[in-house]
């Protein structure tokens, strides 16, 4: 078996890189790595299995993934299976850069797998937030609806899934829905301290201020966390399931807290107490245009405050439909917030795991 991946070395592709070389011995695996992420991706091949793991350049975002003539036909001659991971994740990523990183690139990929001349599946990693600014309940069969979206990040994974399903009969796929992405249930162990992070930001902040903690966003608004190793076992356990190609697996927390819960949980883990102040989205997303509010908040951006106030609902009977065959389910947040919490604890004041650093 020989299985090309994207996005290495990246948070989720060096757990799952593991994770597929732990479940099978015999498997080989080539990631294809950006030239300026080339030092980095040698270093965490070494800490995985540097014999097995073969390192080539390349860019999604080039036609023919960037990669010589030698290394396309070679590739496209003896590669079984395409984990697409790569992607720009940044909420607030200019309009041409996401289209040429998430909908080119993932044209280009899907050039290769066409390419490929024994190709068994394409695992593609989209998002749930595919759906926008629905509302209400969306399920996993569903993706065009005539949605409008929050920013560029959920519209170009949108348009690049639309190009995926489009190749479905020539490219045989599964689809993997994660919601927002946290660390390790069991250790806390994350890469960047964003998304919810931003929120045990302000937190630890007004605790060292003394200053009452506050609550933000719409407070029975859902909001879908995953952690890491969940998403990862669920890709991993999935890719060895031949009965699930042709599906679209919503990578969620079928149970998510409301965003006042959510804050209520991050709050007494880090500080003991609960909030006692209520701060509107909207004031917040106003705020936040402000660079010195950002700065309290970590550099969130602007948009992520929306996610805090969006009442939406991701239904998941055929993601527990299929990962059940495999022992899998989604642990809830309570039971594992404070592994979170505690992780954050440890690394708050680490350079190295803010968003950009």
């Amino acid at each position: 078996m020989h299985v090309l991946v994207t996005g290495f070395p990246g948070f989720i592709a060096r757990r799952l890189l593991r994770k597929l070389l732990d479940g099978d011995p015999a498997l080989k695996v080539t990631a294809l790595v950006e030239a300026r992420m080339a030092e980095a991706a040698r270093t965490a091949a070494e800490a995985i299995d540097a014999d097995r793991i073969e390192l080539v350049t390349g860019d999604i975002a080039d036609r023919r993934l960037g990669l010589s003539d030698d290394d396309w036909e070679r590739l496209a001659g003896s590669v079984d299976e395409v984990h697409h991971l790569a992607a720009i994740y940044d909420l607030a990523v200019p309009l041409e850069l996401a289209q040429r990183v998430n909908v080119d690139g993932t044209g280009n990929v899907l050039d290769f797998c066409r390419a490929c001349r024994d190709l068994r599946r394409l695992h593609y990693v989209s998002t749930a937030y595919v759906a926008g600014l629905r509302t209400g309940v969306v399920y996993e069969h569903e993706l065009s609806l005539g949605q409008r979206h929050k920013n560029h990040y959920e519209s170009t994974k949108f348009q690049a899934e639309v190009w995926v399903r489009e190749e479905m009969d020539r490219v045989p796929t599964t689809i993997y829905r994660p919601a927002i992405v946290v660390g390790d249930s069991r250790t806390g162990e994350t890469q960047k301290f964003d998304g919810p992070y931003y929120l045990l930001r302000v937190i630890s902040r007004q605790v060292r201020k003394r200053q009452p903690l506050a609550q933000f966003g719409r407070s029975e608004a859902p909001f879908n966390v995953v952690p890491v190793d969940f998403v990862v076992d669920a890709i991993a356990a999935v890719s060895g399931d031949a009965e699930a190609v042709g599906e679209t697996l919503h990578l969620v927390d079928p149970e998510p807290l409301t965003a006042r819960e959510l804050t209520c949980t991050l709050a007494r883990e880090y500080a003991g107490v609960e909030p006692r102040v209520r701060i509107p989205a909207r004031l917040v997303a106003e705020a936040l245009r402000i660079k010195k509010v950002r700065d309290m908040f970590d550099g969130a951006p602007r948009e992520s405050i929306r996610y805090l106030n969006h009442p939406v609902r991701f239904d998941t009977r055929r993601a527990e439909a299929v990962l059940s065959r495999h022992g899998l389910r989604c642990p809830r947040f309570e039971d594992y917030a404070g592994n979170i919490v505690r992780y954050f604890r440890d690394h708050e004041h680490d350079p190295s795991h803010r968003p950009g650093g």
